[in-house]
């Protein structure tokens, strides 16, 4: 594919405690790897919580698809992603009248979940899918007009190996560019 065809993926990465994670540590890398890429921290931009809505939605701007990479803590992402939804995502910018500067961009999620894959469906520990479990990102990702991409999930993150964490590096710069090249699986089309 040619350079000017090829869409900019934003990974937003949200890890609290990210010097003690050794799975989203060899993520991070991949996706600093993969071509048209950008890898933003937000611990490291805000150990304060203080986000520059301004300032994030200028990025969302300059990409055609946003990934929220994180731990999957308690069903859900750290508390600085929600600050970041809460505070970027403005109605009047991202939603409602004359909301449309994330109109037709996907949004995906990439996460680290400490449960095996059979933990996350109805007859499972956990009785939910992760799709299911992540239902509000997608909601969000309707009312802003975005397509919504099937997640990337590494299961028992705490569990795996190095091999392991090595290919779950390279099975996310393969999803990585099909988000960035437009065939990604969606499960949520972006509007028509």
């Amino acid at each position: 594919m040619p350079p000017e065809a090829m869409g900019k993926v934003l990974v937003i990465f949200a890890h609290p405690a990210f010097h003690r994670s050794r799975t989203n540590r060899v993520l991070v890398e991949a996706a600093r790897s993969a071509e048209g890429v950008t890898v933003h921290d937000l611990y490291e931009t805000y150990p304060d919580f203080l986000i520059d809505a301004r300032a994030e939605q200028r990025l969302l701007e300059e990409h055609d698809a946003v990934v929220l990479q994180h731990p999957f803590f308690w069903y859900s992402s750290p508390a600085l992603v929600k600050e970041w939804l809460d505070l970027v995502l403005q109605y009047g910018w991202a939603y409602g009248e004359k909301g449309d500067a994330l109109r037709g961009k996907v949004m995906a999620q990439a996460i680290t979940a400490g449960g095996p894959e059979d933990a996350y469906q109805r007859e499972g520990t956990n009785h939910f899918s992760v799709r299911e479990l992540l239902s509000p990102f997608e909601q969000t990702a309707r009312l802003c007009g975005m397509a919504y991409a099937e997640a990337f999930t590494v299961h028992a993150a705490n569990h795996i190996g190095d091999p392991d964490r090595t290919a779950a590096g390279e099975r996310y710069v393969e999803w990585l560019t099909a988000i960035r090249d437009g065939s990604a699986s969606l499960w949520l089309p972006g509007p028509g």
